[in-house]
């Protein structure tokens, strides 16, 4: 899941299909899936004492993007203390090896226990818009256990199709895997790319729709427009979810994840705003950021911290 990142005026209708994979390809793909399913296989008690051995190596070793972690929240969080910072920091690295693990869970695990593992709460507001034929676009963020919530579709009333919008990956074989994961609960992959071509096809077809959007991605330098406050940062941010939302004149919610222990989540939906077309440029983009902000403030360590999402931001006083 991801963002769209163009203007939809420009975007065209008509789609292409998926390019076959080369026979080289094909191997790695099978390779990797096979290793995907084995782990998926094993129960969640073995892959969190696996966890918690591979976080030494990781942490201390392969220091995995550390330098870039370390300076994401000391910039994030400048009123902690040192030993703070470094608590967050290893929590966030158990969380990371642990939420790779639940990811390939999704190769194997049966919709009545991903239902038990990920529950969505207030799952009737988004139930009650689709009852009265409305289209809903979802904010998430790198949050949590945002792989899972590929799982929505278990909750919602059968007549809306239920998407996620996908940045598609270079290496293919990875791609068709991400894809075939997180289409298991039943929930659609739709290329960021294709996103208005895929929604104008629905509405054409009278086909309601509820897509998710990981909307915290950090745009290219030249598309850096609009800034949000957000974690002690100006951040460059993408507007294409509200744009889409507002263009087509879709409902907004939100997905506020919170992680109650190892292996369980609880999904809160709520209303973004209960008219988004209503709203002045980038408000519902705000509104956006300021409950994701709110979210990471109560764990933290829950966030995708390794990614660069603050390389083109400016100072709070600039």
């Amino acid at each position: 899941m991801t963002v769209v990142g163009k203007d939809i005026s420009k975007s065209k209708e008509g789609a292409t299909s998926e390019e076959p994979l080369k026979p080289l390809h094909v191997l790695y793909y099978y390779l990797i899936l096979t290793l995907v399913k084995m782990i998926s296989l094993a129960p969640f008690w073995l892959l969190y004492a696996i966890s918690d051995i591979l976080y030494y190596p990781v942490y201390y070793i392969l220091r995995y993007r550390r330098k870039i972690v370390r300076k994401n929240l000391i910039e994030s969080f400048p009123e902690k203390d040192p030993e703070d910072i470094i608590k967050i920091e290893k929590g966030f690295y158990h969380f990371l090896i642990d939420l790779i693990f639940e990811s390939c869970k999704l190769a194997s695990i049966k919709p009545e226990e991903m239902k038990r593992r990920m529950k969505f709460i207030n799952v009737e507001l988004l139930n009650d818009m689709i009852d009265e034929g409305k289209s809903i676009s979802v904010y998430v963020g790198h949050y949590g256990n945002w792989e899972w919530l590929a799982s929505s579709g278990l909750w919602l009333h059968k007549q809306a199709r239920a998407g996620q919008i996908y940045h598609q990956l270079n290496d293919k074989a990875i791609d068709k895997i991400m894809r075939t994961l997180r289409e298991r609960m039943g929930n659609v992959c739709i290329d960021m790319n294709k996103t208005v071509q895929y929604i104008v096809e629905a509405k054409r077809a009278n086909q309601q729709l509820i897509i998710g959007f990981i909307a915290d991605q950090s745009p290219r330098r030249s598309a850096s427009k609009q800034f949000e406050k957000f974690l002690n940062h100006m951040v460059p941010v993408l507007t294409g979810t509200e744009k889409v939302t507002k263009h087509f004149g879709y409902e907004a919610a939100f997905f506020g994840v919170r992680r109650i222990k190892r292996g369980y989540y609880e999904c809160v939906v709520s209303s973004l705003h209960d008219n988004p077309s209503s709203l002045p440029d980038y408000q519902l983009t705000s509104l956006y950021y300021q409950r994701l902000e709110q979210e990471i403030m109560e764990q933290p360590e829950c966030y995708l911290w390794s990614h660069k999402r603050f390389r083109y931001a400016r100072k709070l006083d600039s």
